[in-house]
């Protein structure tokens, strides 16, 4: 278990308390904040004593970095490490099948960390003058439209659940499908977020929204407390439960998630819980929602965001192709030339 409170130097251990304290990010981003700065650090060190070339990075202690080193830092070490990433990066720590070399995704996003890392250092506690990461553009990402289900196969997969656990697993589904949670919201759910026909959701950022709750959640809803068992201790106001009467884990919705798509003759290994909130993004706006609403609904800091489903089926791009005057012209000349 990493603790960064005890595990990090001085100068980073400040730049995370601040990110969980006043920027009141999840203590899950927080960490991963650390497990990036972390590995920077050990490159950092690596590249500049040859006494430690031997070794294998996860070897290399931090707790000596300082404010000296962090602001010796250039462009061109920036570049050196995002090439580490590129080439030789372990992709998964501890496994015999593993590659090397993180995908774009992966490295932009480390490349964010060490960006708000001085951007901290510079703009708010004013310790370096010079910021190596400002002119750095970011690795250019893939832009690929979301996979979802269709409004049939929705149908079909809601329709499917059976057996143990099917008032719970259908009123998660249910849930997924038509509010677009995140799974860490979803998990985090209390019976008192249920407020009437309403649902109190903490996203992102710890930043609450309400959202209000179709025919459909309600009865699903109602169908799951009417079996939910009451439980006591820590947990006991988790509105999901797990076989052994705890809040479920992410890991066990995504497992039920796959498990159902598998019986509803759907490919899981295409598709997972947040596809299920790219689904209910996607049937929203096919059915005349407003992207600003859809916005509200999935919690997005920004329209841009949402508007990547707007490209999945879009009307009227439909229309304009048909509206082509050449969209009515067909070959008719046979192979041999002859008409």
């Amino acid at each position: 278990m990493n603790d960064y409170r005890t595990e990090a130097p001085p100068i980073l251990r400040d730049f995370l308390a601040y990110h969980e304290t006043v920027k009141a990010h999840s203590k899950r981003t927080v960490d991963e904040y650390f497990l990036d700065m972390r590995n920077f650090f050990r490159y950092l060190k690596q590249t500049r004593d040859p006494g430690l070339s031997g070794l294998e990075l996860d070897e290399i202690d931090i707790m000596d970095v300082d404010l000296d080193l962090v602001a010796s830092v250039t462009l061109t070490d920036i570049y050196g490490y995002m090439t580490y990433l590129s080439r030789d990066r372990i992709q998964h720590q501890n496994s015999q099948t593993s590659g090397y070399g993180l995908n774009t995704a992966s490295r932009a996003r480390k490349l964010a960390t060490i960006r708000s890392f001085y951007n901290y250092l510079t703009n708010k506690v004013h310790l370096i003058r010079e910021n190596p990461v400002k002119d750095i553009d970011s690795p250019k990402l893939k832009k690929s439209l979301p996979k979802y289900l269709t409004l049939d196969e929705s149908i079909h997969l809601l329709e499917s659940v059976d057996g143990k656990n099917q008032e719970r697993d259908h009123c998660i589904l249910t849930l997924f499908l038509n509010c677009g949670l995140r799974i860490s919201e979803l998990v985090a759910l209390d019976l008192r977020d249920i407020q009437g026909d309403a649902l109190r959701v903490l996203g992102k950022g710890n930043k609450v929204r309400i959202l209000y709750l179709n025919d459909a959640c309600q009865d699903a809803l109602g169908r799951y407390l009417a079996v939910r068992r009451p439980i006591a201790g820590r947990d006991a106001n988790a509105l999901f439960l797990s076989s052994r009467n705890e809040r479920v884990s992410r890991s066990t919705v995504h497992a039920m998630v796959k498990k159902r798509l598998s019986a509803a003759g759907i490919d899981e290994s295409e598709y997972s819980s947040h596809k299920l909130r790219h689904t209910a993004a996607t049937l929203m706006l096919q059915n005349g929602v407003d992207v600003r609403a859809v916005q509200e609904v999935l919690g997005h800091d920004h329209l841009n965001t949402t508007q990547i489903y707007t490209h999945i089926d879009n009307e009227s791009l439909r229309v304009a192709a048909k509206a082509n005057p050449l969209s009515h012209l067909k070959n008719t000349k046979k192979k041999d030339g002859r008409q």
